[in-house]
This record gives structure tokens, sequence and C-alpha cells, in this order.
């Protein structure tokens, strides 16, 4: 009997040593799946705040104005930032001609390249500094400069690019004569950033009269401001025929490029160099779809004999603060036009290339005077369009 009270005793210890051995497994089993779900959890908050592309809200909304979604391999990055190198070496050119005489257009174009490198190297120090932050956003421009050529477009916008409020872009788009099929998106990933209150400008002087031109800069956006450099056109289509002349030496004398027939002294209207100056012409055009309000015609002879008046006008148009003023600009004698004194994105004085102010060949005075009479007509009908007297007869 007592050992089976012995027997049963043991047994029960042994059930008892039992028990507790599965229950310190199953509360270290326990203690290992708490320890895996919080390793988990830890994991899982971690991964949550890592750091993620965030989109420029600037961008966001610049996406939705043209109704391109916006996605994030067109995060901004570094590269990005920097300025591109532009496309073209073309800086101011002429439009197509009806006429076959090719040899009389300018095929190295207006603008010489050696003015386009010194204007970029400036607006890249600009967009450096605004990039540099990380501000802004890239805008269709609000005001653009669409002619004439050899009128002083590149002047005008050298100045007005001092001025804090305004962004342009360096080289010439030619979107709305020549690049019009690569979209709006193409041309405003042209443009320079601009912050809040900025004014984004290009200068294209071969719009004036291209005739899709003024619909198309409609199209694209009613408001836009248009600004027109003029110059006696006389005096225009002889600088033209000088600047041809210094890339193409062998080019036909002014006098025979001017007449259809020197005889009869019929004027030859299809040559580019005498109708581009027919401003009252190209004006009809653009009037079919800007008011005379938006559009502002600056004189390219007080732009060289008064900049700073000039230019208090075309800032008054763009409605912005008058900034730039007579304390910017110096009169170099030797090329005969104002230059800055700092020019944007440096602190050393700044006068238009070399390829400016070149000297005029000498023309028959007769040439000059007939040119005169048959501009005669066009420009009063220019003044009455834009009520104002520019002085050239």
């Amino acid at each position: 009997g007592s050992r089976l009270m012995e027997n049963s005793l043991l047994c029960s210890r042994l059930y008892v040593i039992s028990i507790s051995s599965v229950k310190k497994k199953l509360i270290l089993l326990l203690i290992m799946l708490l320890l895996w779900a919080y390793t988990l959890y830890s994991c899982m908050g971690y991964c949550a705040t890592m750091p993620s592309p965030i989109m420029d809200s600037n961008r966001d909304k610049e996406s939705q104005g043209t109704g391109r979604r916006t996605d994030a391999s067109e995060v901004e990055i570094l590269p990005r930032l920097l300025p591109r190198p532009q496309g073209w070496e073309d800086l101011e050119t002429d439009y197509e001609e009806s006429s076959p005489r090719t040899y009389s257009r300018d095929l190295l174009n207006n603008e010489d390249w050696d003015d386009a490198k010194s204007e970029q190297s400036a607006a890249d120090l600009s967009a450096l500094s605004s990039f540099s932050n990380g501000s802004g956003s890239k805008k269709l421009p609000q005001a653009i400069i669409i002619g004439v050529k050899k009128g002083g477009t590149r002047a005008l916008l050298e100045f007005l690019r001092v001025h804090p409020d305004i962004r342009a872009v360096g080289a010439e788009p030619h979107f709305f004569d020549r690049n019009y099929n690569n979209g709006l998106d193409w041309y405003r990933d042209l443009m320079p950033k601009t912050l809040e209150g900025q004014i984004t400008m290009e200068k294209t002087p071969s719009y004036f009269v291209t005739r899709e031109a003024p619909a198309r800069i409609y199209a694209m956006s009613r408001d836009t401001k248009v600004i027109v450099v003029v110059r006696d056109p006389v005096t225009r289509a002889i600088s033209d025929y000088t600047q041809t002349l210094s890339k193409k030496p062998d080019i036909p004398s002014f006098e025979s490029l001017t007449f259809k027939n020197r005889t009869t002294g019929l004027i030859d209207t299809s040559w580019s160099a005498i109708q581009i100056g027919i401003y009252a012409k190209h004006l009809e055009n653009w009037l079919q779809y800007f008011p005379m309000g938006q559009i502002l015609f600056v004189s390219g002879e007080r732009l060289i004999s008064d900049p700073a008046g000039e230019l208090g006008k075309v800032q008054d148009f763009l409605g912005l603060k008058r900034i730039i003023t007579d304390k910017h600009f110096y009169f170099n004698q030797t090329k005969g036009f104002p230059c800055l004194k700092k020019a944007e994105g440096s602190s050393k004085p700044h006068c238009l290339g070399k390829t400016k102010g070149r000297t005029h060949p000498n023309i028959d005075r007769e040439v000059v005077q007939r040119l005169r009479d048959f501009y005669r007509p066009f420009n009063m009908k220019f003044y009455q369009m834009t009520g104002h007297n520019f002085g050239w007869d």
C-alpha cells in the first residue's frame, strides 16, 4: 500500500514538472512572438517615415494648367537645374522670302553668336542664383519682343534684364515661326524659372513679319503684351544689308538689290530688307488679334539717344516699377551706343558685341532718296495707326 502511495506521489510530481516545463515553453514562445511583432511594427514605422520624392507645388500647378500629368520621373533634380545648351545658333533671322533671290538672305542671321554667348552667360549666372534656392517655376512668357530685325531688339532685351522682376531667355526660341510644332510644353521648358510677380520674356524679331505669329500667340494667351522696336526703315534696310555683307562679301550691291528695274526706279518689295520696313502692312496683321493697348512701339533711335526714357515707357507698359534709370547707362563714344554700367549677373560694364554699330557702306544718295519717297506713305499710315510720329521723314 505504501509503495502504491509513493508511486502516486512520484507521478504527481512528474506531472507537475512536465506541466511547468510546457508553461515555460509557451511563455518563451509568447515572448518570442511579442518580440517578433514589435520588431515588425518598428520596421514598418521606420519605412513609413523614410523620405519620399516631393513634387514642387508650383510644378503641380503648372501641370494642372496644361492638363498634362506630372509624375515622379519629372522631379526637379540637379541636372535639370543647370541651363540646357540651346539647340540653335541662329539668333535673328529673316522670314521666308517669296523671291528666289536667296543670296540676299543673311544665312548667319542678325545677331552674332558672340552676342548670344555673352548674353547667355549673363543669363546663366542669374538663372543659377534663382535655381540654387530651388524656388520658382517655368512659365509661358507674358511679354514678347516681336521685332523688328535690326531695330535694336538685342539692346532692349539686355537693358530690360537689369530689372529684378524681368527674366528672359537668352537665345531666340523662334517658337511661333519655326518651332511651333514642338508644342507649348517644349516652349515653356526653354524659359527661365520665375518667382511670383516676375515677368517671363523672350524676343524673336522675325515674329513681326510672320503671318501666323499673331494668331499663335493669341491662342497661347490673349493677354500677352507685345513690344515692337521700330527704326527708320531706310537705315534699317541699309543696316540689314551691311550685316549680310559682313558675312557674304560677294553679294550684289545694295542699289542692285533695291530696284527691280533701276531705269524705271521700281522698288523690289520682294527683297526682305525692303519688305520688313513696311511696318503698317505688318501691323494690320497684328491688330486683327491684339488691341493697340497691348502693343508697345519702342523707338530704335531714342533707345540710343535716351535709353532711360524709352526703358521708362517699357517698364510702365509692363506694369513694373521704374527701376532702370539714367544711372544704369553711360554712352560709349567709340561704338556710338549706350552701354550698361552694370549688366545683369555681372559687376562689370557691358556693351553690345562687336557686331553692333558696324560702319554702313556709302549708298548712292539718289537711291536713299528714292527709298525715302517709297517709304513715306507707309510711314504716314504707320504714324496714324500708332498715334505717334517717329520723325523718320
